[in-house]
């Protein structure tokens, strides 16, 4: 019995369902890759009036984004927000003083309520990108930079 990438029937059939799934593979990657961000592609330079996006997250403001992070050492063990850093902190950003704060943070806020897990685990966000001064009404904490409904994963 020949090899099935022998027969003639068979490798034109098999050739052609390659080259139909590395077609769709190549469209779905860039559609997905575009609204992945880093924190380097977030954050634009600080001005006179406050920090900025990047000309790469500006247009993305409202739309779907994927970043990856650290979530920082929350205020409660369940709760339908969290803090997410660039580099993993050990003590809540909450609980420390202005100076420790870092810069590059982003206001998660959870389509439900989660569980938290250790700042030394890297995880992705997924939700939509908001941008500009909010006061959250429930804990009073002043965003610039938000992912809202938002889910995540341990990467």
């Amino acid at each position: 019995m020949p090899h099935v990438f022998t027969n003639n029937r068979f490798s034109r059939r098999a050739g052609l369902f390659l080259a139909a799934s590395a077609g769709l593979a190549a469209a779905i990657r860039p559609a997905r890759a575009a609204n992945d961000l880093t924190f380097s592609q977030l954050y634009g330079p600080a001005t006179a009036t406050g920090i900025s996006l990047t000309p790469t997250a500006e247009p993305l403001v409202g739309k779907t984004i994927t970043l990856r992070g650290y979530m920082a050492p929350p205020l409660k063990a369940e709760s339908d927000f969290f803090v997410l850093t660039r580099f993993p902190m050990s003590i809540c950003p909450f609980c420390s003083n202005a100076a420790d704060w870092p810069i590059d943070i982003v206001v998660v806020k959870l389509s439900s309520a989660s569980e938290v897990i250790s700042p030394a685990y890297a995880i992705s966000v997924s939700g939509t990108l908001e941008c500009g001064v909010k006061v959250d009404p429930d804990t009073s904490f002043v965003s610039l930079v938000r992912i809202v409904d938002a889910d995540w994963q341990k990467v």
